[in-house]
């Protein structure tokens, strides 16, 4: 009788499939399994030790003392990891501590210290936790096989962190000083000279400068004033003069014989009187006139001897002698009123000069002012942060700057950070688990041989009419049997070879502990 092929899957399905191939999935389960349990149990502990630093921000008042140092914190954190991270330092490290002793002896040197660089991890820290928080503090963690290495090696880390922020903050106060004293040093020379240039300015136009006009200004009007006032002098002593000669005229005018001789007689004892002043009576004029006044007497007393009487009792004419000396000091006072009359012009045209030049002039010194005033102001400003960078190179020399201290320092942790081997076994029995249901699914779809009436009647069209099962014989079940035992024995060793290889890759590779998940 026909039967209708049963289609789809079962569980009886499921079972018939696991007695085909229950041996595969068994073999592929245990090769992996075993591979994955002896890597994990025979991977080296890896341990890790962490050092907290705390940023102490600067002891004094930036409104007392400005730090020169302006980097950003986390830029400065950077430049120190790159010197700490440099090649000197790390090859300084690996030899005190003697770290990576095996990877030392089979690779290069620059490969150990990107090992390293890798098992460093500095992080942030914030005081509230938020990435856009101040940064406060930091964590300086190594990793490594030996605890007290790993620890030791952690804390110097540390110490190489304060000593270089010691450090970058001390070169960068210091050259900021030393920069500024250059500058101010150039500056002093320019502002010497833009000083120069002003006092040989102000020294070549004394009386021209801009300040100075309303004093010139008042000095002309005052010589304006005294050559008025010496003018009216002039002319009251040209008027005084020319009566005194007018009235001496007519004296002289009516005056006749012994009169005039005796006039000529007072007129020499009057120039003897002003010889003797100068001379002795030794001297050729004094005998000259003395002589010509005994001459002019004796004439006189010849024709009338009263009038020689007269002439040597009562010397001449009082009113005529006063005439003339007032006359000669109209003539002084005329002649010296000139005489200051041109100086006090020439004076006036020099001020005038002066007041006329003042517009140039003040242009001229306007310009010099100006260069002088910005180059002072640069210079009163370079001497204001000079002195500034000053106290600040004393407060980072002093240490009272921002600066690092370590408040949780490193120990040798207890139990391993790596590898995680419950974690690591439970994916290893999943992923043995998940390769051995792929690879009978795989063999299923491979092998395409009818192992149910099922199967065939699902393939074919016509009717399946009789079943025969499969005859054993002894033979059949002796090569049955060899072949199992060859099978096992095959495994057997296989396991053997994958636990050997297994082995061999995860001793002692540190490398592989930081490839797995943790």
């Amino acid at each position: 009788m026909y039967e209708e092929p049963q289609s789809g899957f079962s569980f009886d399905s499921a079972l018939e499939i696991w007695r085909r191939r229950k041996w595969l999935a068994i073999v592929i389960f245990l090769a992996v399994f075993s591979a994955v349990v002896t890597i994990v149990q025979f991977l080296p502990d890896v341990y890790r030790s962490s050092a907290t630093v705390l940023i102490e921000r600067q002891q004094i008042p930036d409104e007392l003392v400005r730090s020169t140092v302006t980097s950003a914190l986390e830029t400065r954190l950077n430049t120190i990891t790159q010197e700490i991270l440099s090649r000197s330092r790390l090859e300084g490290l690996i030899e005190r501590f003697g770290l990576y002793g095996e990877l030392r002896s089979t690779t290069p040197i620059e490969v150990v210290m990107d090992r390293m660089r890798k098992d460093i991890r500095v992080e942030l820290r914030s005081g509230d936790g938020r990435r856009e928080a101040a940064t406060v503090a930091f964590t300086v963690s190594y990793t490594g096989s030996d605890p007290q290495k790993v620890a030791s090696v952690t804390n110097t880390l540390a110490s190489f962190y304060i000593e270089e922020n010691l450090k970058v903050r001390e070169e960068q106060a210091s050259g900021t000083s030393q920069f500024l004293s250059a500058q101010l040093e150039q500056m002093k020379k320019d502002l010497e000279a833009q000083e120069k240039r002003v006092s040989d300015y102000k020294t070549r136009f004394l009386g021209q400068l801009p300040h100075q006009q309303e004093g010139n200004l008042m000095a002309l009007e005052q010589l304006n004033e005294t050559l008025r006032l010496n003018a009216d002098k002039q002319i009251r002593a040209g008027e005084r003069g020319a009566a005194l000669q007018k009235e001496l005229a007519e004296i002289e005018a009516n005056r006749k014989g012994p009169d005039t001789t005796a006039g000529r007689i007072a007129e020499l004892r009057e120039e003897l009187r002003k010889l003797r002043k100068e001379y002795s009576d030794q001297y050729p004029d004094v005998i000259r006139v003395k002589a010509e006044i005994t001459d002019l007497v004796e004439q006189l007393r010849l024709a009338s001897p009263d009038s020689v009487a007269g002439a040597a009792d009562n010397g001449p004419d009082a009113r005529t002698l006063q005439l003339k000396n007032a006359i000669a000091d109209a003539t002084s006072e005329l002649k010296a009123l000139k005489a200051e009359e041109q100086r006090l012009r020439g004076t006036s045209g020099s001020y005038q000069s002066k007041v006329e030049n003042a517009p140039l002039r003040e242009q001229e010194y306007q310009v010099l002012m100006r260069d002088y005033d910005t180059t002072k102001d640069l210079y009163n400003s370079l001497l204001q942060r000079q002195k500034e960078a000053e106290l600040a190179e004393s407060m980072e020399q002093r240490q009272k700057g921002e600066q690092f201290r370590v408040i949780d320092p490193a120990f040798p942790s207890q139990q391993p950070t790596a590898p995680n081997r419950e974690r690591l076994i439970l994916i290893g029995f999943a992923l043995s688990l998940g390769l051995a249901v792929g690879a009978v699914l795989l063999s299923e779809q491979i092998n395409t041989s009818f192992h149910t009436l099922d199967a065939l009647r699902t393939s074919v069209q016509v009717p399946v009419l009789v079943s025969i099962p499969q005859i054993v014989t002894p033979g059949d079940r002796r090569r049955k049997t060899l072949r199992f035992s060859v099978a096992t024995v095959s495994v057997l060793v296989g396991l053997v070879i994958i636990v050997g290889s297994s082995y061999y890759v995860a001793a002692g590779n540190e490398r592989l502990v930081q490839m797995l998940p943790k």
